[in-house]
């Protein structure tokens, strides 16, 4: 570090000869930081106290701003280091740089990257060569943070027993109450649900809020969402009966079907129903209710405000990290789908959601996708026979329709059939995404997949584009200017592959995603002798 200091000194001062020892060092003082840059490249550091990053590339930042950052990454069993100057100012990989006037660097762990992700930056000389992982507390403090919480603990066990007892003699009342077929209030149903719950942990029903006969008092707030077979509610649930207008709500969603749609709502149900359908990008579902006097059955789910991923790709322009979260969570949603298998290993129906298309996802709080309207979705449980699924042909909607979908030749002898056609729609949808991420230049208006057909085309037409013309969406060349970009469009381009055996499965699209880095960042490096700014190269050069 030193002997880059002083030949940058000696070069100063041969290049600007002429003026004083104390306006070279004032020069050579406003140089900019010195910061260890490597690419990303595998370590032995298992994320635990302390490591050292093992680059051997010291390099001169090219801004005053730059900072020096290094990011700790496991995948599996595999642990990397990546080290570069980075402007304090602006976001790396979407996060905001809080720790940067340290002067060592602090590793801090940071959720939804993909894997297990930690970041620090400081403002020293290479000082992103020696990281720590704060896992280790001085004595003295957990002592004191001990002490000042057994007051708490012994609060929190209190209240705890209190309602324990409080339950119990609920449970008791409500049910003296059904033996001697009195009505129940809500608090009382409410006290059976939570019994019945945690009695029977492997139900099917598990997602279900609602085990009881008993009606949920839901008020209906504003419509947000209206398809082909129900309306969808902004609703409030209310959590007790004797709780005012004002207080002990809770904000849901309610996707109402009238007593003619009752198929679409029992399919929808049905598939909710399961268990193992839970996932972070898939709708969480409460529970399912006919009501009898208003003639409806119901869906109550999880609201989410943001609204569907068309309407808000319409409203706004997304950057590339954007790009990817939205993206990479749609494959996995599809994944989950597509899967035989849970999260925790256990075996579970494979499902083909069938209507895959941007008004049917939604868009979470924290910008990741999840999938809903499981209206016409199918399991595919290997005990079906061809006659069961042949009426399974050409569902969905006509612009996010596969081609084989289209011709109603979808080979019914096999499963993985309905999933290449999901694939093939969620093709589309990662290409409206891209087409409004500013990333690829200059944004248009929002336009669906074909936007040169009318609103809504028809069967027929959308023969015409995809089947005779072989035609997809454009892929401009500007879009692919952008190595992130680029490789989402080449998975776009194998999704949505005429022949649906030759199409990636949604897995494989979202493990690209995994793999995939925030390449803006990155693309502009190449060789380690390219990371020292050209001009500094030049003067050394003189």
């Amino acid at each position: 570090m030193e002997l880059l200091r002083f030949s940058a000194f000696w070069c100063g001062a041969i290049l600007f000869g002429s003026i004083q020892l104390e306006e070279a060092e004032a020069y050579i003082m406003r140089l900019p930081r010195l910061c260890k840059f490597c690419d990303i490249r595998a370590t032995s550091c298992t994320g635990k106290g302390s490591c050292k990053v093992e680059c051997e590339i010291t390099s001169i930042c090219p801004n005053n701003e730059d900072v020096c950052v290094s990011i700790w990454r496991r995948k599996d069993d595999n642990f990397t280091f990546d080290t570069v100057c980075h402007n304090r100012s602006q976001k790396l990989y979407g996060l905001v740089l809080e720790d940067y006037n340290n002067s060592k660097c602090e590793m801090k762990e940071r959720k939804g990257m993909g894997s297990e992700f930690f970041i620090c930056s400081c403002s020293e000389d290479e000082c992103n060569e020696h990281i720590f992982f704060n896992s280790n507390m001085d004595s003295q403090v957990v002592a004191v943070i001990l002490v000042s919480l057994v007051p708490l603990l012994v609060m929190a066990v209190v209240v705890i027993t209190s309602f324990y007892c409080f339950r119990v003699y609920r449970q008791r009342q409500a049910r003296s109450r059904r033996k001697r077929g009195l009505p129940m209030d809500f608090s009382d149903a409410h006290a059976i649900m939570i019994d019945d719950e945690g009695s029977d942990s492997s139900s099917t029903h598990a997602n279900n809020l609602n085990h009881n006969t008993e009606l949920l008092p839901i008020e209906l707030d504003v419509l947000v969402g209206k398809g082909r077979f129900a309306e969808v509610y902004k609703a409030k649930l209310k959590q007790g009966s004797s709780v005012s207008e004002e207080q002990g709500f809770e904000t849901v969603a309610i996707k109402i079907f009238q007593y003619e749609e009752y198929a679409s709502w029992k399919n929808e149900k049905e598939i909710f129903s399961d268990a193992d359908l839970r996932h972070d990008n898939v709708l969480h579902f409460l529970t399912a209710e006919e009501r009898k006097v208003q003639r409806q059955f119901w869906l109550i789910t999880a609201y989410h405000p943001r609204g569907n991923l068309q309407e808000f790709l319409i409203h706004h322009i997304v950057d590339w990290p954007d790009l990817w979260l939205l993206g990479s969570s749609l494959a996995l949603g599809v994944a989950h789908l597509h899967s035989d298998h849970s999260p925790g290993g256990r075996y579970k129906v494979p499902i083909a959601h069938r209507d895959i298309k941007s008004s049917n996802i939604l868009v979470k709080s924290d910008l990741t996708c999840c999938l809903c309207d499981f209206g016409l979705a199918l399991r595919l449980d290997n005990a079906l026979s061809v006659d069961e699924l042949a009426n399974s042909g050409q569902v969905g909607t006509a612009r996010y329709m596969a081609p084989e979908v289209l011709e109603s030749r979808i080979n019914l002898e096999n499963i993985e059939s309905f999933k290449q056609a999901d694939v093939y729609s969620m093709a589309l949808v990662l290409w409206e995404i891209i087409s409004r991420c500013n990333a690829i230049g200059e944004v248009k208006e929002y336009e669906p997949p074909f936007g040169n057909l009318r609103e809504h085309p028809c069967v027929e037409s959308m023969k015409d584009s995809v089947l005779r013309d072989r035609g997809r969406p454009e892929i401009p060349d500007s879009w692919i200017n952008h190595p992130g970009i680029q490789m989402v469009c080449a998975s776009i381009d194998e999704c949505w592959d005429h022949d649906p055996e030759a199409r990636l499965t949604a897995q494989c699209v979202a493990e690209r995603f995994d793999d995939m880095e925030y390449l803006d960042k990155l693309s502009d490096r190449s060789d380690s002798e390219e990371k020292i700014p050209e001009e500094i190269l030049m003067v050394d050069e003189k």
